[in-house]
């Protein structure tokens, strides 16, 4: 409690609980697909869905969730698997009026034993050239290593920083009377037999390749 991060957190869910309620309990929710129609492949990389746990689902609460690892296919027959592959996650929140909020990685990941290497801000453009903001996460558990992308996609804009998320939700629901929002999440294992970069390289050409469904699960 005596962390500033602490308070600043709780100034938010109070303003964003008072301004919300002001403004009644029904939200503007666009049409959207359900994220089980995400595509199954991007280039080599095939999917396989990974239920979420009843727990895990409980903790975040009513929304449309997708957790998957694509994996990477041999080029050829015979040739071995040298890549590693990539887990997805998103999350998309129809209405965050009720305290349906998204999660950020700072606060999840901790709890499974994950701790926090480096940490920046950056941005990349996709396949057709759009360009998302994006946070950059190492992390690491025991001897294990891995590189994560994220960001918070919400009416068109990528925000890598969940106070700016959260701020833009507020002035969205005064504005438009929407409060619907996603986290995207990108994670790959940094393999011992390979550099940082590398990993970083095989995230970031997932997300390219990944990004521009993205606007057909997560309204603009």
């Amino acid at each position: 409690m005596r962390s500033p991060r602490f308070w600043l957190v709780l100034l938010l869910l109070i303003s964003t609980a008072f301004i919300l309620q002001s403004r009644g309990d029904a939200d503007r929710i666009p049409a959207s697909q359900p994220l089980s129609q995400m595509p199954e492949r991007f280039g080599d990389w095939t999917a396989q869905d990974i239920p979420l746990s009843d727990d895990t689902l409980a903790v975040l609460g009513k929304g449309d969730f997708l957790n998957r690892v694509y994996a990477s296919q041999p080029t050829t027959v015979g040739s071995p698997v040298t890549k590693a592959p990539i887990t997805l996650f998103i999350g998309y929140f129809a209405s965050q009026r009720t305290g349906q909020t998204m999660h950020s990685p700072q606060n999840c990941l901790p709890g499974a034993g994950w701790t926090f290497d480096s940490q920046r801000y950056t941005s990349l453009k996709d396949i057709n050239g759009k360009q998302y903001n994006v946070g950059e996460y190492v992390i690491s558990n025991g001897d294990i290593k891995q590189f994560v992308i994220y960001w918070y996609q919400a009416h068109g804009r990528s925000i890598p920083n969940e106070y700016k998320a959260k701020l833009y939700m507020v002035t969205d629901a005064i504005r438009t009377n929407r409060t619907d929002g996603a986290l995207v999440r990108v994670i790959t294992q940094v393999l011992p037999s390979e550099s940082l970069d590398s990993a970083r390289d095989r995230a970031t050409l997932f997300t390219q390749q990944m990004a521009p469904n993205l606007p057909r699960f997560i309204p603009d």
